[in-house]
């Protein structure tokens, strides 16, 4: 089940910027989730919950996970979102973009 290491690493890197920045509390998690990467995103917000139920920085924290469109690209020329068949030329389109899970926004309070 990858999608537990998934969730854990998303944890890490959310903990990790919200002390860097000395916060009081992580309220949302925003990711952005290729759907080329296998993951079931409710899944792993659903395991990001219990990951985080025991820190006090992470109290209600929402995590959202935004599905992406793959890119692909073929030499013919063609791009577009094609994964499996080039619509121009018949060929296996390159995947450039949709495998990635990234964390794009890591929103938190801090004491003035």
């Amino acid at each position: 089940m990858h999608e537990y290491s998934i969730a854990y690493d998303l944890y890490a890197t959310a903990r990790t910027a919200a002390r860097e920045h000395n916060a009081t509390r992580v309220k949302k998690v925003t990711v952005e989730v290729g759907k080329m990467a296998m993951v079931n995103p409710e899944q792993v917000v659903f395991l990001f919950d219990i990951i985080k139920e025991e820190d006090p920085l992470f109290q209600k924290t929402l995590l959202e996970c935004c599905e992406t469109d793959p890119q692909t690209t073929c030499p013919c020329g063609y791009a577009g979102t094609e994964v499996y068949v080039c619509p121009k030329c018949g060929a296996l389109p390159e995947l450039v973009k949709g495998r990635e899970i990234v964390v794009t926004h890591v929103e938190i309070e801090v004491d003035d």
